[in-house]
């Protein structure tokens, strides 16, 4: 970490206050973000390299609605063969360089059948499983406390801000739980079936590792879902790759409406 740090600082990359990390098809807030620098993660010492193609793989540092922010332009999974410490690694060090601040995006399958496709879940709390934990090893206690408590995964201040700016600017948001598994595939009916029925709104294979590090870290949290298609296991359709980035497309307006506004009244 400390030498992640290093190169980062000798990148003029200084005093960040907020992070942000953008999911599947969502990475066009970049174009929102007056930028000063743009690395490549092959570049940055240790960093992990995204592996997904709809993923770009770019450490953003830049200026939106005031303030300094540093955004992943593409995320890690564990269904990329990472292990949850390098899939949070980058976490870690944007605390390390001054963030107290993560926001997140993903794409993920709508269990809640109140909720459409191309609309958005703010993250009220989720359930991970994923199969482990970025905690699990030898804690540090300079990183945070070996037993964090998870009762607010998701800043409550945050998240009223979040729906209130959503209400001030006409845009729909579904509150919910977001259920973590590990993919890559899809769910069958009976675990779509499952996982509504133990209290999940959305499932992806991302974020709750990140906020649990980010819990760990002191760190305020925020995320969104960009829900890409509907889980309904008596009336399930085939979806591809295809459908779920047209879906995230449509959804990415509201979604960078919302950041912004958040952004600007941290």
């Amino acid at each position: 970490m400390e030498e992640t740090k290093k190169f980062l600082l000798s990148q003029e990359i200084s005093a960040p206050e907020i992070g942000i990390i953008l999911g599947t098809g969502l990475g066009k807030l970049i174009d929102h973000i007056q930028i000063e620098k743009t690395i490549p993660y092959e570049k940055i010492p240790h960093f992990p390299l995204s592996t997904v193609e709809s993923h770009s793989g770019n450490l953003v540092y830049g200026t939106l609605e005031g303030k300094k922010v540093m955004v992943m332009q593409g995320r890690f999974h564990l269904y990329e063969g990472y292990s949850f410490q390098e899939i949070t690694y980058p976490v870690r060090v944007m605390k390390s360089l001054g963030v107290n601040t993560l926001l997140l995006s993903n794409a993920a399958g709508a269990l809640n059948t109140d909720f459409k496709k191309a609309e958005i879940m703010l993250l009220d709390d989720h359930i991970n499983l994923q199969g482990g934990s970025p905690l699990i090893g030898k804690n540090h206690d300079e990183l945070g406390p070996r037993f964090p408590d998870m009762a607010e995964p998701y800043t409550l201040e945050l998240n009223k801000k979040m729906k209130r700016i959503a209400q001030e600017k006409g845009i729909q948001l579904h509150e919910g739980v977001y259920v973590a598994v590990a993919g890559p595939q899809l769910e069958t009916r009976a675990e779509y079936r499952f996982l509504h029925r133990i209290g999940a709104d959305a499932v992806g294979m991302s974020t709750a590792p990140e906020a649990t590090v980010a819990v760990h870290a002191g760190m305020q949290c925020c995320a969104v879902s960009v829900l890409t298609d509907e889980c309904d296991p008596d009336h399930l359709e085939k979806v591809n790759i295809a459908d779920i980035l047209a879906a995230a497309a449509q959804a990415e307006p509201n979604m960078i409406e919302l950041f912004k506004g958040l952004v600007k009244e941290i």
